[in-house]
């Protein structure tokens, strides 16, 4: 059974994770995406790290199964390959400097008057107009602008979530406003110029502790791995020095963990504790109370406990442990997929279809494509 984008060209000039987040994500559903490559050293991604066997990490990741061509389109006989190549692509997507893809030919305005249903999308730091448009945009910085690094991190000092996530906001915003056009071109025929801005797209993620500020609420503050609204929500320690997460999201919960885990059904009508908000109010109070009781268990004794009340939790584990983590491996999520360094394990796409196993092809070694792609779109010659 064949993917949902067998038979859909992409063509990517794109660098570092945003963009290649969003094309990796099309591969995986079939499309054929061609990734345009700077001579010699390549998409600069490339050279972030040599941990997955001399590759970087932040390559494999995001650049399974595309076809690597090195172009040099400051060229004219490289810009007229990339012409050709667009006359049977589908979607065009980009995430060059502000004005770079315009200054090469390649703006979308001009490449969707050339071929009316080519889908392009332009992946920029904080879009195309603006006071901002300019700025260098990398990840961290971009968390920054959008106030999430106020918010992260602990009441001493802020910090930067672990993952690149205003580069996998911006991807997948960028991957689903593709698809959404591919459905709209299937309808009308017409192609659609996109444009995805990594901050516009954290920004969307910082709604709700706008909201909660903007309309009367305290200022959010960084709250560590608590959560900043919720009481009891966060890690609490356990007799063997370990610590367990947990979560109650109602009444019934709270009422459940007083009675079933910490063994005092009268701390459910503590003035203290009444509801939520009263909780959070008195947060330190509450998780004294709440580790005292711990104190006597390990944490696979307070894990039990919470699991037979039904009260939501977890155990904190390294990337090791998640990497070996049981549900995983019980649901068969792993799979080999080929680089120019031998097999790597990576997981399945989220995303699971019934039937039909996503490509998870190989990693590209730079260059690797070129010389069929240049078979396969040859120059006509004088016209």
């Amino acid at each position: 059974m064949s993917l949902p984008l067998h038979g859909i060209t992409v063509v990517a000039l794109e660098q570092a994770v945003a963009a290649p987040f969003a094309t990796r994500q099309l591969a995986d559903l079939g499309a054929r995406v061609i990734k345009v490559e700077r001579p010699e050293r390549g998409d600069f991604a490339r050279d972030y790290d040599r941990s997955v066997k001399g590759l970087s990490a932040y390559f494999v990741w995001v650049n399974r199964g595309k076809e690597s061509v090195v172009l040099d389109l400051k060229s004219d006989p490289d810009r007229s390959l990339l012409d050709r190549i667009l006359t049977r692509a589908d979607v065009f997507i980009q995430n060059l400097g502000p004005g770079a893809a315009e200054r090469l030919g390649f703006g979308s305005a001009e490449l969707r008057a050339r071929h009316p249903r080519l889908i392009t999308c332009d992946v920029s730091g904080y879009g195309t107009s603006g006071p901002y448009r300019g700025k260098k945009a990398y990840d961290l910085l971009v968390q920054c602008e959008a106030g999430l690094v106020s918010i992260t991190g602990d009441a001493d000092s802020p910090a930067r979530p672990g993952i690149s996530i205003a580069d996998i906001a911006g991807g997948m915003y960028a991957y689903t406003g593709i698809l959404s056009a591919l459905y709209e071109r299937e309808r009308t025929g017409e192609g659609s110029q996109l444009s995805v801005s990594l901050f516009d797209a954290l920004a969307e993620w910082m709604g709700h502790p706008y909201f909660a500020e903007a309309y009367g609420g305290p200022p959010v503050s960084r709250s560590g791995a608590r959560h900043p609204s919720i009481s009891p929500y966060g890690h609490y320690r356990c007799g063997d020095d370990a610590s367990v997460f947990l979560s109650v999201q109602n009444e019934r919960e709270w009422e459940a963990l007083c009675e079933k885990v910490l063994r005092q059904p009268a701390l459910a009508r503590d003035p203290r504790f009444a509801d939520n908000p009263l909780r959070r109010a008195h947060d330190d109070e509450l998780t004294a109370v709440i580790e005292k009781q711990f104190r006597p268990h390990t944490a696979d004794e307070v894990l039990a406990l919470l699991e037979g009340a039904g009260i939501a939790h977890a155990r904190l584990r390294t990337v090791a442990e998640f990497s070996s983590h049981p549900q995983l491996a019980a649901r068969d999520r792993w799979r080999e997929f080929d680089s120019p360094t031998g097999p790597l394990r990576g997981l399945l796409p989220p995303v699971e279809a019934l039937g039909r196993e996503p490509v998870m092809g190989a990693v590209p070694a730079l260059g690797a494509h070129t010389t069929a792609i240049r078979a396969e779109f040859p120059d006509p010659g004088p016209r």
